[in-house]
């Protein structure tokens, strides 16, 4: 709901894409920074506290920006460097919960716990657009902020219940190297030594910087089609989110057989599908039943995507190594979210406005005016998800990655 009500907020106050884009680079660049730090840290340190340290740091800064904002002394600054302290912990926070996973649950259940994680991320996208874009006109920025504050005691006290088993340091590996740089270097080289988890590195590289640049201007576009109709946003949002949630519960209750791999393939072509289909409508009745099917294909393609990673990679190293794979993947999402805003301003919207450069060409496909040019760029990303998850196919290394590869606990190292 808080980051919804800041994109309405920072939406009537710029009506640039480019405003809202920061956000992601602002949350995207320190996680970047912190993540070979991060994996040393998940692999030494309690990953339960790691946890609610991170919900403890976004409660804290949620209490500062609605102290500044009562003040009315709110800026955009403001929330671009909350979220850039958020994005620190949250990393953290992040890489602990996807190492935990392995030492909660067994093996022939990795399917499902991801899928189940995912869920706990889908359920209030459902309510929360939807909620705060009806609210955000009754309760303003600050009601959403105290609802906000309210709901983070709730989540820490919830991981406090949980027991998580913590590897000892001596588990971890950590005794075999002399200093931190060994420390930073080794998921690289754990990877680096197995090309089937390269193939993997890169198939999310390129997938996630095209699905980026595309989820970085879903809000500006509805917003820019629909004269800034947040309840439109709300509810296309919340099909998202119902999407995701149907495609969690088939993952959990229908795990599938394998190889996984051709889940992890189809589901990425059936994210770039819907979302081309999404891009190219200019209607609700288009964009709902689109983005739901999006969403639907997320769960399908990124749980067996993780089951793959957890069940071939040791548990006591998995702090380091996930850091190493978020490492490669999120320099192209950062670099997606910075060029993303700029290119819809100063581009592409230009060229497909009435006489635009690229008007008579693609004004057919697209329409002109507020919107066309992030349309265009919008299908231009989806397409190259379609492409990336049939080219995956070509490369005998990805295609076979679970057979070349053996799982962990049946590996002689």
């Amino acid at each position: 709901m808080t980051a919804f009500a800041f994109t309405i907020w920072v939406w009537e106050l710029t009506n640039q894409a480019t405003a809202l884009t920061l956000f992601g680079l602002f949350l995207q660049v320190p996680q970047l920074l912190i993540i070979p730090i991060a994996g040393v840290i998940v692999d030494s340190w309690n990953r339960k506290y790691l946890m609610i340290v991170g919900d403890m740091v976004s409660w804290l800064l949620t209490i500062t920006i609605l102290l500044i904002y009562l003040t009315h002394n709110l800026q955009i600054w403001h929330l671009y460097l909350a979220v850039a302290v958020q994005g620190i912990f949250e990393q953290i926070q992040e890489q602990a919960y996807s190492a935990s996973i392995s030492s909660i649950v067994p093996k022939q259940q990795y399917s499902r716990a991801s899928s189940i994680g995912f869920l706990t991320k889908s359920s209030p996208v459902i309510i929360a657009p939807a909620l705060a874009g009806a609210l955000y006109a009754v309760i303003g920025l600050a009601g959403i902020l105290i609802i906000d504050i309210m709901t983070y005691v709730i989540a820490i006290s919830s991981v406090l219940l949980v027991r998580i088993p913590q590897p000892t340091i001596a588990e971890a590996g950590t005794h075999s190297y002399t200093n931190l740089k060994q420390e930073l270097f080794f998921g690289w080289r754990y990877i680096a030594a197995r090309p089937s988890l390269i193939a993997m590195l890169v198939l999310a590289l390129l997938f996630y910087f095209a699905q980026n640049l595309s989820s970085s201007l879903f809000t500006p576009l509805i917003l820019a089609r629909t004269s800034n109709d947040t309840k439109i946003l709300g509810t296309v949002s919340s099909a998202a989110g119902l999407g995701g949630i149907i495609g969690a519960l088939l993952v959990s209750v229908w795990a599938g057989s394998k190889p996984r791999i051709h889940r992890v393939l189809l589901g990425m072509v059936g994210a770039g599908l819907s979302q081309t289909v999404f891009g190219l409508g200019v209607k609700p009745l288009i964009w709902i039943p689109a983005q739901f099917c999006s969403s639907l294909n997320i769960p399908i393609f990124s749980s067996p995507a993780q089951t793959i990673w957890l069940s071939k990679v040791k548990p006591e190293v998995q702090g380091r190594v996930f850091a190493t794979r978020s490492l490669f993947v999120q320099p192209a999402v950062v670099i997606s979210t910075l060029i993303a805003g700029p290119l819809a301003d100063y581009v592409f919207e230009p060229a497909m406005m009435p006489n635009g450069s690229l008007t008579s060409i693609l004004g057919w496909i697209f329409g002109t005016g507020k919107g066309a040019g992030i349309a265009l760029i919008y299908v231009i990303s989806s397409l190259s998800m379609l492409l990336i998850g049939i080219g995956g196919y070509a490369f005998r290394t990805l295609r076979d990655v679970e057979i070349i590869l053996p799982d962990h606990d049946a590996s002689s190292e």
